[in-house]
């Protein structure tokens, strides 16, 4: 047995006393992502480098006590939340680009780096770094890797998966590897396509090397204003049915846009029952030809108004408004739960009809932002958690959304992974022999069922307990045994 000040004082050890937190009011700040679970850890520790990361799992390890990764907390499945209390290493402090190699389009960046931060420094050559999650502001490139996320640029040019070259990985039994490197499709096992989406549960990048295109010559946005979320998905269907690839296709609906205009004024207009933002870059005569069609395309499935921006202010305003606006359902409700599910592009509208169906049912408020071109939704259920009974309802609906996906032949994440929030539903797609499988691979990276538990897997044990361990450990007091 161990006691908090004692495994506190051990990761002083590791990483200096200033970069250990335990005190139970500054905890409060690890005890969630971006979902409603909460999980409170016995201490926080934000190394500065991989060997340090490296001594803390091997405190952890010593102790046997659970390690959960953790970048800039903006996840949304739960992927970040210490189930089992435990240790939260964070990334927070190793934010440096270390090199842009302008020659061979690649950057070396720490884990700790905005994700916007990337494309900014390698603008100056012309380049930028492809994956554009909407938190993309403060999410960080180790976060981005863990869950393999997305954006609404990675219809056309793919997800993190597609612009990672290498990685330097603490792996969960702390040992410093690189998987990849700087040149692609290396011969032999793709272990770095394996620890890309293994959301912390092989262990903790250090150094990231990353992928830089060129920054298109030609950009046209393209904002189309339909009467109906069903006009608008059977658009993005026929636009894909024809060839086009577009840059981005992206749609919200009334609710959505009523709540991003009353706090962001973007220029939406708020009686639309749904709109595409549609993006198109490349060279200029190739993008003005895309243009007409694509407009050709929503007149001819009816919208009513296909408005084009007409500057590079006028277009940052209309990504605004979608980057933005989940973070404005707050004018419709204190909480919102994200949901993160894929169907084919064929069976949108019927989908949608489904996800309408259930928020009546359980009585609830659903506001619809999401990557149409890919399939990709994410219905965001609104509601009061001091309300009695609510949390429970919303994430009843949730699941139900969730099986309307399956049922679809769809997925259950197409960006925010599965963490804890989905990890019970994995075997509507997998059977026992695919998950077993699946786990086995944990062992060979050290993981002993200690690095990021209650992840991903079903695991049952100890792990459905989050929301009551935050008040039961802060009563413990610094002495308590753990």
């Amino acid at each position: 047995m161990v006691t908090r000040r004692e495994l506190v004082r051990a990761l002083a050890g590791a990483v200096g006393e200033a970069a250990v937190i335990y005190r139970p009011e500054d905890l409060l700040l690890y005890e969630y992502d971006a979902t409603i679970e909460k999980s409170q850890p016995y201490a926080v520790v934000l190394p500065a480098t991989a060997q340090e990361v490296a001594d803390c799992v091997h405190v952890c390890r010593s102790f046997g006590i659970p390690v959960t990764p953790r970048g800039a907390g903006t996840g949304l499945s739960g992927g970040a939340v210490p189930a089992r209390a435990g240790v939260v290493i964070s990334t927070a402090r190793m934010r440096q680009i270390l090199e842009i190699d302008v020659e061979n389009r690649l950057a070396v960046v720490q884990p700790g780096v905005a994700n916007l931060h990337v494309s900014e420094a390698a603008a100056v050559h012309g380049l930028f770094y492809a994956p554009d999650p909407s938190s993309q502001k403060a999410c960080t490139i180790g976060g981005n890797v863990a869950e393999n996320a997305g954006g609404p640029h990675c219809l056309a040019l793919g997800v993190t998966q597609n612009h990672v070259l290498g990685i330097e990985v603490v792996t969960a039994d702390g040992d410093v590897r690189w998987l990849g490197g700087r040149v692609p499709d290396a011969h032999g096992y793709d272990l770095r396509g394996l620890f890309i989406g293994s959301e912390g549960t092989l262990g903790i990048a250090t150094s990231v090397i990353v992928r830089l295109l060129p920054v298109p010559p030609s950009v046209r946005t393209l904002l189309a204003i339909f009467d109906s979320i069903e006009a608008a998905s059977r658009t993005v269907s026929a636009v894909i049915g024809a060839g086009m690839i577009t840059a981005a296709l992206e749609m919200r609906d009334n609710d959505t846009i009523r709540a991003a205009e009353a706090g962001l004024h973007c220029g939406y207009p708020e009686d639309a029952g749904a709109v595409l933002l549609i993006e198109l870059d490349g060279v200029a005569d190739a993008v003005e030809a895309q243009s007409g069609r694509a407009t050709d395309i929503c007149y001819a499935n009816g919208t009513r108004e296909v408005r084009s921006a007409s500057s590079a202010a006028e277009r940052a305003l209309l990504w605004r408004g979608r980057k933005e606006a989940i973070g404005s359902l707050g004018q419709l409700a204190p909480n919102y739960y994200i949901l993160d599910g894929v169907v084919p592009r064929s069976r949108l509208v019927e989908t949608m009809r489904r996800v309408e169906a259930i928020s009546a049912a359980a009585g609830l408020q659903v506001a619809n932002v999401f990557h149409a071109g890919d399939g990709n939704l994410h219905p965001c259920i609104v509601f009061d958690e001091r309300e009695p009974g609510a949390t429970a309802r919303v994430l009843e609906a949730g699941a139900a959304v969730m099986q309307a996906c399956v049922d679809a032949g769809g997925a259950l994440s197409g960006e925010h992974g599965v963490g804890f929030e989905k990890q019970q539903f994995m075997a509507w797609l997998y059977n026992e022999a695919d998950l077993e499988n699946m786990a086995r691979l944990r062992p060979v990276f050290g993981n002993d069922g200690l690095f990021n538990p209650c992840k991903v897997i079903p695991e049952g044990t100890g792990c459905g307990e989050m929301a009551h361990q935050a008040a039961a450990l802060r009563a413990a007091g610094p002495d308590a045994y753990i």
